[in-house]
């Protein structure tokens, strides 16, 4: 596989807070596709644009840009997406690049609107990040996600000159979670919705946290550019935050505990951190704001959209769908998954992220077969989607294949063992006793980095680096198989089982799946972290006892991959993973409000026995032949 090479790290920074916000200027200000992305002129000469307020049930107005061909021969469908990352540029003589969810639909007829959410903005009203959904309505006052969508969509069809009485709803990352918000208890005319990298759930999986495991540089950056509040002013987003170096390692260590950002930086003017730091368990405040319960009934088609290498919200992408198949049964509903960066399918052409190549512009074969058609076929057709349950794209192969359902259900479930020697087999341990570890040292004032260097944001390729950089730490332990003689396709999750002990009360167990090439090049298939206080509850974390064995289980998020002849597997499991993840002080405490004199160094292991069997589970597709 080809790799170009990277760019400088406060370039990669940069794209990485972009990714961040997807909202649908940004989103489409990264692409380029000739006339219509590279100015306003194709929008502008096609288009007449109207700026309203809609005023909501409990009286609260929000700003609303509406864009009409101005061909009038036609009814068009609309096509709404509501974003916290400003419906800009303000104006009516004021145009955007392009519209819609990707780079051809300004061609594609459809009456266009972008609504800043309420409290950001120019609409009005209060703001609140993962606005909790209201099941129950007893008054006009009772208001969330998806009232206000209902209200605007109801505003829309008696309003809007030209539209054909259908509407389809999109949105990315937090946009995301607005669609999926916005098809709870649809207005009937929305037919059709696609939550892209959806948030659904802050604390188990999206962008701020894994496993209860903090994300210590995308939530930091997220909240000092678009968390920030000036009194009596509705939410915007700012300038990136100014870190004055490249190395993010150094930048955080220097910071020292959470508790300092608060001290040092945010200073009370970002209420979503204040609100974090006050809440590190999965409590009440978090079960509110997951979207995920509340997803029944759904009447419009959902196509859901994620990316195989989105640090953000690939969790919520692969969550929307698997609640849909299970709490909705009846939704017409399908998903897409790519070789993408978060983002990146209405951005680029999706040939690339980082150091690997996808023969081809994935991102263009999405956008033609997958996306236009939905819409297409919901909006201005008989309401009948012909698709595949699933289109996955296969890494290693670099192929897009179709499923009748996601994860497939073909092959079998295979172990792949954390062995002695610190070698990888599919054969179980026949060992006894308790004297098979691997062991090293994780020192929070020398956390294992997750890039090579730079770090201060989530890169949005460092799920595509090298890992190479990982065997020369001491505190990195490395797994490795034979030469394959056949290919190996892994489809869906991937499972780490750990048999661990440590000498301190609390600690992290970072887990990483890579396709070592011929060449040397460690390519990261999946990797994830586990905080083991959360192990048997997210709610009610427990220490654990020094020296005292206990079992880690958890999933990764889904992968799609062919382990080529002449590659090998490499599993690497450490104990930090920063400034990706926030330190463990290996002290049982609330690590939001810890101190510097709590972080102490442990000695952590992984046992490697029959009865103590560490391993990978995921599913081998039969195609592949296991050595």
């Amino acid at each position: 596989m080809a790799r170009p090479a990277r760019g400088s790290a406060r370039y990669l920074a940069r794209v990485a807070i972009a990714c961040l916000l997807c909202g649908p200027v940004q989103a489409a200000a990264q692409g380029g596709r000739g006339a219509v992305a590279a100015d306003t002129s194709y929008i502008r000469t096609h288009y007449a644009k109207r700026e309203v307020m809609i005023p909501m049930r409990d009286g609260v107005k929000l700003f609303t840009a509406i864009y009409t061909p101005k061909d009038g021969t036609g009814r068009w469908p609309i096509l709404l997406t509501r974003t916290p990352y400003s419906a800009a540029p303000y104006g009516e003589s004021a145009f955007p690049r392009t519209l819609g969810p990707g780079l051809r639909f300004p061609e594609l007829g459809y009456i266009f609107v972008t609504q800043d959410v309420r409290g950001r903005y120019r609409s009005e009203g209060r703001f609140e990040h993962m606005t909790p959904h209201r099941p129950v309505k007893r008054s006009r006052r009772d208001v969330d996600e998806s009232s206000d969508t209902y209200d605007t969509i109801d505003w829309l069809v008696k309003n809007a000159p030209g539209n054909n009485g259908r509407v389809g709803l999109w949105g990315i990352s937090y946009g995301g979670f607005f669609a999926t918000a916005g098809m709870i208890d649809a207005h009937p005319a929305l037919k059709a919705v696609s939550p892209q990298a959806p948030q659904t759930d802050w604390f188990l999986g999206d962008d701020t946290h894994h496993n209860g495991a903090f994300f210590l540089n995308s939530t930091f950056n997220f909240m000092a550019m678009c968390g920030m509040r000036g009194e009596g002013t509705a939410m915007s987003c700012g300038k990136p935050f100014d870190f004055g170096t490249d190395d993010g390692v150094k930048f955080f260590l220097e910071m020292g505990p959470l508790a300092n950002a608060e001290k040092k930086y945010f200073k009370r003017r970002s209420p979503g951190w204040t609100d974090m730091m006050r809440h590190g368990t999965y409590d009440a405040f978090w079960q509110q704001r997951s979207i995920l319960p509340h997803l029944k009934g759904i009447r419009p088609a959902v196509l859901t959209v994620g990316g195989l290498y989105d640090a953000n919200n690939y969790y919520g992408a692969l969550k929307v769908y698997e609640t849909l198949v299970r709490q909705s049964p009846s939704t017409d509903h399908a998903i897409v998954i790519g070789p993408w960066y978060h983002g990146q399918w209405a951005r680029d052409s999706g040939a690339t992220v980082g150091e690997l190549r996808f023969g081809g512009p994935t991102s263009h074969t999405y956008q033609r077969e997958m996306l236009e058609p939905f819409f297409a076929a919901h909006l201005k057709g008989d309401g009948q989607g012909t698709h595949p349950k699933a289109w996955v794209f296969e890494t290693g192969r670099n192929q897009w294949r179709t499923f009748a359902q996601w994860p497939p259900q073909e092959g079998s479930e295979r172990s792949l063992y954390l062995g002695g020697s610190q070698r990888l087999s599919f054969d179980t341990p026949t060992n006894s006793g308790d004297s098979t570890f691997a062991q090293w040292v994780t020192d929070p004032a020398k956390p294992a980095p997750f890039v090579a260097s730079g770090g201060i944001d989530m890169d949005p390729d460092y799920m595509a680096r090298d890992q190479r950089f990982g065997a020369t730490r001491p505190d990195v332990v490395a797994y490795r198989g034979e030469v394959l003689t056949e290919d190996v396709t892994i489809a869906g999750p991937v499972r780490p089982t750990l048999f661990v002990s440590s000498t301190g009360t609390d600690g992290d167990w970072v887990v990483k799946l890579i396709d070592e090439h011929p060449d040397g090049f460690q390519e990261l298939v999946r990797g994830d972290v586990m905080r083991a206080k959360f192990r048997e509850s997210f709610s009610r974390p427990i220490p654990l006892r020094p020296g005292e064995v206990t079992q880690l289980d958890f999933t990764m998020p889904d992968v799609f991959h062919t382990f080529r002849r002449g590659h090998r597997m490499l599993v690497q499991v450490q104990g930090s993973w920063f400034p990706l993840v926030d330190r463990n002080p290996q002290v049982f405490t609330d690590i939001y409000k810890a101190k510097a004199s709590d972080f102490r160094s442990a000695t952590q292991r992984v046992y490697s026995t029959a009865g103590q069997a560490s391993r990978l589970t995921f599913r081998v597709l039969p195609t592949a032949v296991v050595p």
